[in-house]
């Protein structure tokens, strides 16, 4: 009895085209353009290129190195707040305090050192301790509550701006802290959080490295651990997430403590850069960290968002905020800006939501 040997497939179709090889979806891998819509980022990168663009045209100096060095400084002030604002927003909260908490934050720091005529450092140490336990308040009563984020932090905000001015009065008689810049550990505080870096001739002030390093953390957050996936699904879907384990309190209270480390890095570089504090500083800023998450690519409803988007949303704010200056213009036209970029990064951010939806 002899084996049967199946018949040999020919190598060529009728006609004596090569026969090609199935091919495994599998392996098939998404177009650079899929990937690119898949990012949320993606506006913001196209707005950034526009604008800069549009005052390296208007404004001769703008792409000086030192010009470029300020816009820099100028957007790593508002970039170290909303990256973790933008954090906070992908888990499906926002937080209206964080503008007065960054005052706080230097006011704490500030008082607390004079009054107790205690090494700067100290101070620094006993703001990070209220500044992040304020912020874990906010998550605290959102968690146990279950009221709106827009109602807790609006309460927070209003009962931080009244304790900013009334203990300020109280303490210093003025609306403004007294000087701390003769103390011991003032000079290597301010090394720290308010020092310059001179990079091939130019001067770079250390929040932009601050700024990166907290971008950088956010992002491997987000992409490489289990604690970005629980971001992503508390603010995708709170239900869903309780039901398949994700610890949704302990999650979104831990988003509001980084803010307030963010709030307290803010609020030492305000105090010791200018060694004194006004009371009433930090109102409105808080829009500006949201808005600036929002050009990012992040959703006021939640679960989708990244770090870098939010940090693209800053560089933005500092080109409008400094090319407005460059170019010479009045600076009054500042916020009309700013509201059209918001405008259309919104129904840029959704224009490419859709395209990648379409093409999935």
């Amino acid at each position: 009895m002899t084996a049967t040997v199946p018949e040999r497939q020919p190598d060529k179709q009728p006609g004596g085209r090569p026969r090609q090889a199935a091919a495994d979806e599998r392996l098939l891998s998404a177009s650079v353009w899929k990937k690119l819509l898949g990012r949320p980022e993606l506006g913001s990168v196209v707005g950034a290129i526009a604008v800069f663009a549009f005052f390296a045209i208007f404004a001769d100096s703008f792409v000086n190195a030192s010009s470029l060095a300020t816009v820099l400084y100028a957007s790593s002030t508002i970039g170290i707040m909303a990256v973790p604002i933008a954090l906070l927003m992908i888990g499906g909260e926002f937080d209206l305090s964080a503008g007065v908490l960054v005052t706080s934050s230097a006011l704490i720091s500030s008082m607390f050192s004079y009054q107790m005529t205690a090494n700067t450092w100290v101070g620094a140490g006993v703001s990070l301790l209220v500044t992040v336990a304020i912020s874990a308040f906010n998550g605290f009563m959102l968690t146990r509550t279950r009221l709106p984020s827009f109602i807790i932090t609006l309460g927070t905000f209003l009962m931080l701006t009244g304790l900013n001015l009334g203990f300020t009065k109280l303490i210093s008689g003025t609306v403004s802290t007294k000087s701390i810049s003769d103390m011991q550990g003032f000079d290597s505080a301010r090394v720290v959080f308010a020092s310059t870096l001179t990079i091939g001739g130019v001067d770079f002030k250390i929040t932009i490295l601050w700024w990166l390093v907290l971008v950088l953390i956010a992002t491997w957050i987000l992409l490489r651990t289990r604690l970005g996936n629980w971001i992503f699904a508390v603010g995708g879907d709170v239900d869903a997430a309780r039901a398949v384990g994700v610890p949704v309190d302990k999650t979104k209270i831990g988003l509001y403590t980084g803010v307030g480390f963010g709030a307290w890095v803010s609020g030492q570089h305000l105090l010791f850069s200018y060694d004194v504090v006004q009371s009433g500083e930090g109102v409105g800023n808080e829009l500006i960290y949201i808005i600036a998450a929002v050009i990012g690519g992040c959703l006021i409803t939640g679960g989708y968002g990244s770090a870098v988007g939010a940090a693209i949303g800053a560089l933005i704010f500092g080109m409008a905020n400094k090319g407005i200056v460059f170019a010479e213009w009045n600076p009054d036209w500042y916020k009309f800006f700013l509201g059209a970029m918001l405008l259309l990064a919104a129904l840029l951010n959704a224009w490419v939501r859709k395209r990648a939806e379409a093409t999935t």
